[in-house]
C-alpha cells in the first residue's frame, strides 16, 4: 500500500507544530500531493519551529502563529479541516523531569484542546496524534509491540500516555476518528539543531558534532535504539490518515536497531571522518534511560502495509548532506531567532485564515 495524490488532492489538512521537524516534512509531502495545508505553530524559541523549514512551499501553505493550548484559536482553526495532524509537543525527557508542569500543559492540555475543538466544531475530521515509544519504559521483552505494558520512566511519557487515552476516549465517546502513532527515534532534514547539549535527541546532537569536527560523546555505551527516517514517518502518518481501518488504533513505528557505538561508527563512516569519546551516563539520564529498546512495527505493516523504506545509512547520508548545505539556517539560536522575524519572505502564506 502506498500514499497517492488521489487521496489528498484538494483536502484541507491542518498540522499543529507544522514549522517543526516532522510537521514541516509532512507539509512538504502534502503540498506535493495537492493538499491545502494550514500550519499552526507557536514558535516557542526553545523548541524546533523554524520558518526555513517551509522554504520552497511558503507560497503554497498558510501559517498561523498560535498555541494549541488556546481553545478559542483551535476551535476556529479546526473548522472545515479534513485531516488534523496533532504533532505539537515538548519532546525533552530531561526537561519533563525538571519542569513537569510545562510538559503536562504542552503534551496533555495541548492535544486535549485540539480534541475539544474538534468535538465542538468539526467531528468529521480525521485526527492523527504523534506519541512516543517512551510510554513503554524499560522493556520486558524485545522487540516491543503494542501489547507491552505501559510503564513510564519519565514525566514526558506520562503526559503522552494521558494524551493517547484522551484520543481513544474521544473516538469511542464522540466518534472522532483518531489514530495514535508511537514514534521511535525519528531523524532527518529540518530537525532542530540549535541545542548544543543534546537534551532533546542525541542523534541530531551527534550529527551536529560530527559536522563541526567534534567527538561523538557516547554516554554509557550499552544502549540500543531503533531509528526511523523522517520520510518514512511521514508516509506512516499519511497511510494512517487515509485508511478507515486505522480509526481508533494505536501503532508502533520503528526501524533499524543499532547500539550507540555501532551507530557512531556508521556516522563517522558516512561523514568520512570523526572520532568518539566514552563517558559515564550522568545520573539524571541513567534514572530515565530504558537501556536496550526497539519496537515491533508488525501491526502497522500487517494492517496498513507500512514498513521503513530508507536504510539508516542512506538516511544519514541524506541528513548530513542537507545540514552541510543549510547549516546557517539551523546552527545558531540567535540567527534562527532573527530569521523567524524576517529572514524568509512568506508572502500571502502567513495568514490567520484556515
Amino acid at each position: 500500500m502506498s500514499v497517492t495524490r488521489r487521496g489528498f488532492e484538494g483536502k484541507r489538512c491542518l498540522i499543529t507544530g507544522g514549522l517543526g521537524f516532522i510537521g514541516s516534512n509532512l507539509a512538504h509531502r502534502l503540498v506535493e500531493l495537492g493538499a491545502r495545508v494550514l500550519i499552526v505553530d507557536s514558535l516557542i524559541p526553545a523548541y524546533g519551529g523554524n520558518l526555513f523549514n517551509i522554504a520552497g512551499i511558503q507560497d503554497d501553505v498558510h501559517v498561523n502563529i498560535a498555541d494549541v493550548r488556546d481553545p478559542h484559536a483551535m476551535q476556529y482553526l479546526v473548522r472545515g479541516q479534513d485531516y488534523i495532524f496533532n504533532l505539537a509537543g515538548q519532546i525533552g525527557h530531561l526537561e519533563s523531569m525538571e519542569d513537569p508542569q510545562t510538559d503536562l500543559r504542552i503534551n496533555t492540555e495541548g492535544p486535549l484542546s485540539v480534541l475539544e475543538a474538534c468535538k465542538r466544531s468539526n467531528r468529521d475530521a480525521k485526527l492523527l496524534y504523534a506519541s512516543t515509544r517512551q510510554v513503554y519504559g524499560r522493556p520486558r521483552y524485545l522487540p516491543v509491540d503494542e501489547a507491552h505494558p505501559l510503564q513510564p520512566d519519565d514525566c514526558n511519557a506520562v503526559s503522552n500516555i494521558a494524551a493517547e487515552h484522551y484520543h481513544r476516549v474521544y473516538f469511542h465517546a464522540y466518534g472522532i476518528r483518531t489514530v495514535c502513532l508511537r514514534l521511535t527515534n525519528t531523524y532527518g532534514p529540518r530537525q532542530m539543531m540549535k541545542d548544543t547539549k543534546g537534551r532533546y535527541a542525541f542523534i541530531y546532537y551527534w550529527i551536529r558534532r560530527i559536522i563541526d569536527g567534534q567527538p561523538l560523546t557516547i554516554m554509557g555505551g550499552q544502549q540500543v535504539r531503533d531509528y526511523t527516517y523522517v520520510d518514512d514517518c511521514v508516509e506512516a502518518l499519511l497511510m494512517a490518515a487515509g485508511e478507515r481501518q486505522a480509526d481508533g488504533e494505536i501503532y508502533n513505528l520503528g526501524g533499524e536497531a543499532m547500539s550507540h557505538p555501532t551507530l557512531a561508527d556508521l556516522l563517522i563512516d558516512v561523514a568520512s571522518g570523526g572520532r568518539t569519546e566514552l563517558i559515564e551516563l550522568p545520573p539524571e539520564r541513567r534514572a530515565i534511560d530504558p537501556g536496550k529498546v526497539y519496537l515491533s512495527y508488525e501491526k502497522i505493516r500487517r494492517e496498513l502495509g507500512w514498513e521503513p523504506q530508507i536504510s539508516l545509512r542512506r538516511g544519514l547520508e541524506r541528513t548530513i548532506e542537507f545540514y552541510r548545505k543549510y547549516r546557517d539556517h539551523y546552527w545558531n539560536e540567535a540567527d534562527v531567532a532573527e530569521q523567524q522575524i524576517g529572514g524568509l519572505q512568506l508572502g500571502s502564506g502567513l495568514a490567520g485564515e484556515a
